[in-house]
């Protein structure tokens, strides 16, 4: 199974992109960031969707997509470690995750969506977000071999 994680924003050199490269090394899963941005100033709702325009065309063509949105359902960790092991068990290809900028994900991201998920109640940067996303992909991957990682 491959993964891609799509997110509106680059994410400059500096302390979170050297641990979301650590987290990403350690997967054993491939794993492609795809990072799309819309330079033009824009209303905020027109940004949105041209942000979800740009998210579901860095998708590869047959990947199944999960949401990762502050509407969404919050999971534990080892919740989301099933989510990906029934991936893996329904033979999956690619498995994508979409992150939004800062006016949230577009309704048409929402909708080709197959589920979304929260990481809590509180709101995240978006440029951080990208990292726990990496970080909960290794804890997933801990759990599923029963690495000691991942402790309660």
């Amino acid at each position: 199974m491959r993964i891609t994680i799509a997110a509106v924003g680059r994410l400059r050199a500096g302390p979170m992109q050297d641990l979301l490269a650590e987290y990403l090394r350690r997967l054993t899963w491939p794993c492609d960031i795809k990072e799309v941005e819309e330079k033009r100033q824009m209303p905020p709702e027109a940004l949105k969707r041209r942000e979800g325009e740009l998210l579901l065309q860095s998708l590869p063509k047959q990947a199944r997509l999960i949401a990762l949105d502050g509407r969404g359902k919050a999971l534990t960790s080892e919740a989301f470690a099933g989510v990906i092991q029934d991936h893996r068990e329904a033979g999956t290809g690619d498995l994508a995750f979409a992150i939004g900028g800062a006016e949230g994900l577009s309704e048409e991201v929402r909708a080709a969506a197959e589920r979304s998920i929260a990481f809590g109640a509180m709101t995240w940067p978006h440029l951080l977000v990208r990292v726990m996303l990496a970080e909960q992909l290794y804890r997933a991957q801990s759990i599923l071999t029963g690495h000691p990682y991942h402790r309660a």
